[in-house]
């Protein structure tokens, strides 16, 4: 067993929550855990990063139901002067609609977060940002309130593992895909030729570049997201005998 790095591990709760899919509109749908990009937001807006800080996280957890909701949509054409037979609100000399639309929450979320900087000095203040914030914290859209149960700074380990390591019963995760192909970490349930069973995603973690996709006169700009292919399933198992990260309280790490 050798140490790797450390990490800042959180356990959170929240009520009700949206973590936004962004190519939903008339349904607000929502991932069923946050993305990699939310959680580093969340870090950089508490620790109040003014640039980005490199880190890998790690994101599992639970939620015990959906719902749907009402909310409020004000939607808006850029140069669009107002009339009042089609606007509810005008903007100066231009108009706004207003109306309502759905959005999907998830109840009774809970997570087990692991923040691992690259660069290791930022471990005690990253862990300081949570156990003193100086707001309170959010994670989906800002109304989306965080409960912070547990922070606490952990070692996090690469070891070649005695016996099997499954995580929690109930808890479901974001693999990355590599960790599956190289079978260092495998999911019940599969049959039929299927050997892994989950949902396959692309999340955004973070932006380099930004891109112009108009013209000089009247530029478009578009960020350029990496993003990291995951299979998001439960009945997850890190297997005797493979090379995995874990933390010193036995929690499977899966760092993207």
């Amino acid at each position: 067993m050798k140490e790797d790095k450390k990490a800042v591990r959180l356990k959170l709760y929240q009520n009700m929550v949206n973590y936004k899919k962004p190519t939903s509109f008339q349904l607000k749908e929502t991932y069923p855990l946050p993305p990699y990009s939310t959680v580093i937001g969340m870090v950089h807006s508490l620790c109040d990063y003014k640039e980005y800080k490199e880190m890998d996280i790690s994101i599992q957890g639970k939620y015990h139901s959906k719902v749907n909701d009402l909310y409020t949509r004000y939607e808006f054409k850029n140069g669009m002067k107002f009339d009042s037979a089609r606007h509810q609100l005008q903007v100066g000399e231009f108009g706004v609609s207003r109306g309502i639309s759905t959005v999907e929450l998830l109840v009774d979320v809970e997570l087990l977060i692991h923040i691992i900087p690259e660069d290791q000095s930022l471990v005690r203040e990253i862990e300081k940002a949570f156990l003193y914030p100086t707001e309170y914290p959010s994670l989906g859209r800002r109304e989306d309130i965080v409960t912070i149960e547990e922070v606490k700074v952990v070692d996090i380990f690469e070891e070649e593992l005695k016996e099997d390591i499954e995580l929690r019963e109930e808890y479901v995760a974001y693999i990355p895909l590599d960790m599956i192909k190289d079978e260092s970490i495998i999911v019940d349930g599969g049959g039929n030729g299927i050997k892994n069973r989950g949902t396959r995603y692309r999340i955004t973690k973070d932006y380099k570049q930004s891109e112009n996709h108009g013209t000089a006169n009247s530029p478009k700009i578009f960020r350029v997201w990496n993003k990291v292919e995951v299979l998001y399933s439960s009945h997850i198992t890190a297997v005797q005998d493979e090379i995995v990260l874990k933390d010193i309280d036995n929690n499977i790490v899966l760092k993207a």
